[in-house]
């Protein structure tokens, strides 16, 4: 029945015309071999347990393995670990009902289902829903279409699942054949799937005792690497080889802790500093009046690009646009001015008469400038600085932070002393991180899923703002007791917290467990900002009020044994 050919062939291969189990030949399997299985399961008990914490079933360890065998290519392999253990990976009904499903053998593959011995009814109902829609699908591929209306009316609508998808399939019996191939995205049909597709489908729909699950040891093992590292507080490289035979561990040369670079150009106390997205250019900000644009070289080294002037007061703050062509600087309580990255050249002002702008941030397309101000509200400028919406009231106070996540309905700021403000343009609604201490200063993940919150009593906390907003984790060890001090998210997967400290140290902790594995000693002043380079997890960069800012790799005897990290870029020697 049916025309459709495997379009793949399927990961482990089911003959059961001589009675064979899963991947058997007929060399090396029985039909009382097959038949065997409810005897097999018994006599090895399903209490029979292996490993050293007698966890796991012996029957099931065996069964899985045969299915890896199998996937591997191993049949013959497989087949041998069937015969000699006693125990067939699937029963020989089970074997039956495979073998009929890759030979398109519809109406009888319904009947061996209930043979099976699933006790749920609703999924024999599921799956021989998928079974006679794949009969319906491969009929009127071949043009079949009174048959295919027969299996739609007797065989498909009586079983009472998905009306919906009832009437799509309908609706496929007056169109074009070729529309039935192609499908109706909008309606959602899909084309016929081969077979071995949909004996995997069915694999997800049955229970796991009854057909094991598709690459199950495959997914254990991987599963149990993706653990290892998940507790590996020192992971920070793509690069770090996962073996079977030892169990993952990094080192603490993983972390960046080694000045590679001290960058002197400003003439006052840094204040602010951010890498750009794609991580080739840093920008600074500085009690000097002015910002900076330096350049990250292919060979690691960082260089002055641009120095932006034009400020009448401190700059505070900065913020790159979203395909890092463009940046804001942000003046203390002055303006905004936009800049062009690769000429320098300032491109717009924006100021608010009689009023001071405290923030700037950008509109995720690019097209929008916004700001806090110091009359408590947030507004919003084309780029050439037409006044497109004001959120007035009390959406901001001095201090300058805001953000926008990255689909451009959610405004962040802090409201007051105490409190974070998520503004949902879309919704028209408002939530709070409210704080028992007053905030300093915050930072979004790239995610959009997570804020990092500095507070007055030398805490930092971390808050996740998805659905109903909660605490999640606390961070403690750096020193606040004067300045605004800045923390970031970084490294590997934003794996790691780092912060400032005015004890001119940088702490790092790791972001899971909140254990604190680094304070960076280099820096004589407060260190009031850090950035990580999204894009090498082994470059930090850190700001402070000894006028310099200190880029920070990895360790030099690490770097020249391995020679590059984790993205291939090479780094340099320089620096102290």
């Amino acid at each position: 029945m049916g025309g459709v050919e495997d379009e793949e062939p399927p990961s482990k291969r089911v003959k059961v015309s001589s009675g064979e189990s899963g991947g058997l030949s007929d060399s090396t399997s029985t039909c009382s071999f097959s038949d065997s299985m409810a005897r097999s399961l018994a006599s090895q008990g399903d209490e029979e347990m292996v490993g050293s914490k007698g966890v796991i079933k012996k029957v099931e360890f065996v069964r899985i393995i045969a299915d890896a065998l199998y996937s591997l290519g191993y049949k013959k392999t497989g087949a041998r670990l069937e015969e000699e253990s006693g125990i067939p990976m699937h029963s020989s009904v089970v074997n039956l009902f495979m073998q009929q499903i890759l030979d398109g053998n519809w109406d009888e593959s319904t009947a061996t289902l209930h043979r099976i011995g699933l006790m749920d009814e609703t999924i024999i109902k599921l799956a021989s829903f998928l079974i006679m829609e794949q009969k319906f699908f491969e009929l009127l591929d071949a043009e079949n279409v009174m048959d295919a209306l027969k299996t739609l009316r007797t065989e498909i609508a009586p079983l009472c699942i998905n009306n919906n998808r009832v009437r799509e399939l309908s609706s496929c019996i007056v169109s074009p054949p070729h529309h039935v191939v192609g499908g109706f995205p909008l309606q959602g049909i899909v084309r016929t799937r081969s077979r071995p597709k949909l004996l995997e489908e069915l694999q997800k729909l049955l229970p796991p005792t009854v057909m094991i699950p598709e690459r199950r040891l495959e997914h254990l093992v991987e599963q149990a690497l993706n653990l290892q590292v998940d507790t590996c507080i020192f992971h920070n490289s793509l690069n770090k080889e996962m073996s079977l035979l030892a169990d993952h561990q990094c080192g603490r040369d993983q972390i960046p802790s080694q000045t590679l670079q001290i960058l002197q150009e400003h003439c006052d106390e840094v204040w602010f500093l951010r890498f750009s997205h794609n991580g080739k250019y840093l920008a600074s900000s500085s009690r000097d009046h002015s910002a900076i644009i330096w350049e990250v070289n292919v060979n690691g080294k960082v260089s002055l690009k641009h120095r932006l002037s034009g400020h009448q007061k401190p700059v505070s703050y900065v913020s790159w646009s979203p395909d890092d062509h463009q940046l804001l600087t942000c003046g203390v309580e002055e303006a905004v001015r936009r800049w062009d990255v690769s000429s320098g050249e300032c491109f717009h002002v924006y100021e608010k008469n009689g009023l001071g702008l405290l923030s700037c941030a950008w509109s995720p397309d690019g097209k929008c400038v916004l700001s806090g101000i110091n009359d408590k509200s947030i507004c919003m400028w084309d780029l050439d600085g037409k006044e497109l919406e004001c959120w007035k009231g009390q959406r901001t106070i001095r201090i300058s932070d805001l953000e926008v996540t990255s689909d451009g309905k959610r405004i962040i700021t802090v409201c007051r002393e105490a409190d974070i403000l998520l503004l949902d343009r879309e919704a028209k609604s408002e939530k709070l991180i409210e704080e028992d201490q007053t905030i300093t200063s915050f930072s979004l993940s790239r995610d959009d899923k997570f804020l990092l919150v500095n507070l007055l009593n030398q805490e930092i906390h971390l808050w996740n703002i998805e659905g109903d907003v909660k605490l999640v984790a606390k961070y403690r060890g750096h020193k606040r007791s004067r300045f605004i001090v800045r923390s970031c998210f970084g490294g590997l997967e934003q794996s790691f917290i780092s912060s400032g400290s005015e004890d001119s140290q940088i702490y790092i902790w790791q972001r899971g467990s909140g254990e604190l594995i680094e304070a960076l000693r280099g820096h004589s002043g407060a260190v009031n900002c850090v950035s990580w380079n999204p894009e090498n997890p082994h470059m930090l960069a850190s700001a402070s009020d000894d006028r310099t800012i200190r880029i920070w790799g990895l360790n030099q005897l690490n770097m020249k044994r391995k020679g590059t990290h984790s993205n291939g870029v090479h780094y340099c020697n320089g620096g102290t």
